[in-house]
């Protein structure tokens, strides 16, 4: 069995970490390469980097700030936001990302996914699903949550996987941030409808809720930011916990 995998994400914008509620009333969360460097040695199997604002202000991600911290981390580094074709793949893995995120350039150009796995491989390739539940149906979103879009959230996670994606980044928009726990139910049928991991994320609010994301959720990572920016869970802590309920970790 694989083990499961905590990942601390570092929502940027104008070069700081940053974090909120249902997307929206974000606050100061500190300088992104100190809390990297953090993380990883707090034992962090994972780290994310979003730069949140970059579709929505159409521009490319901060290709110097993602240097920065991967020269300061020894951990596997995944960077989304702005990006949108072959180059802009090239130049982050150049810059020390291991894998990118894509989002918005996916719904929009669902074919990009099968041209960057095949130029870089799935296994660098995470697609990151916003979903909102809207009319009794969950509904994919872009530009940081802003918009909603005609796809089915667990259609387009099997399409995403047809495509070779190598990982599914999912974000539960009515719990992120609110830190009452993860969206089980929705996690589930995700982590049951496609055959590539599953990192969950949003409303992480107690090591239990992990502890509910691996079991009910089966969920293969689950991705947290605030809880982990304030000093609200520990990683080492929660990693202890984990296994305490048999959940396997790497300590």
């Amino acid at each position: 069995m694989l083990t499961k995998r905590i990942i601390p994400c570092l929502d940027i914008k104008d070069g700081r970490t940053v974090k909120g509620t249902n997307f929206i009333n974000l606050r100061d969360a500190g300088d992104p390469v100190a809390l990297a460097a953090i993380y990883a040695e707090q034992g962090a199997d994972e780290l994310v980097f979003l730069d949140i604002t970059a579709t929505v202000d159409e521009r490319k991600t901060l290709i110097e700030l993602v240097r920065n911290v991967a020269h300061t981390i020894n951990i596997p580094f995944t960077v989304g936001g702005g990006i949108s074709s072959v180059a802009d793949v090239s130049a982050l893995l150049n810059a020390g990302a291991d894998k990118i995120s894509i989002n918005s350039s996916a719904v929009r150009n669902p074919d990009l996914i099968n041209e960057l796995a095949l130029e870089f491989g799935s296994q660098c390739i995470v697609v990151a699903i916003d979903t909102r539940f809207l009319h009794d149906e969950h509904i994919v979103h872009t530009h940081g949550g802003r918009k909603p879009t005609e796809l089915r959230t667990i259609a387009w996670a099997k399409e995403l996987e047809e495509r070779g994606a190598g990982e599914i980044l999912l974000t539960s928009m009515d719990t992120d941030g609110t830190k009452a726990g993860f969206a089980l139910e929705l996690t589930a049928q995700i982590s049951g409808a496609a055959n590539i991991p599953v990192i969950a994320s949003g409303g992480a609010g107690s090591m239990d809720h992990f502890v509910d994301v691996f079991t009910t959720g089966k969920a293969d990572a689950g991705l947290a930011a605030s809880i982990f920016h304030f000093k609200e869970i520990d990683i080492p802590a929660l990693k202890s916990y984990l296994k305490s309920k048999g959940i396997d970790m790497r300590i």
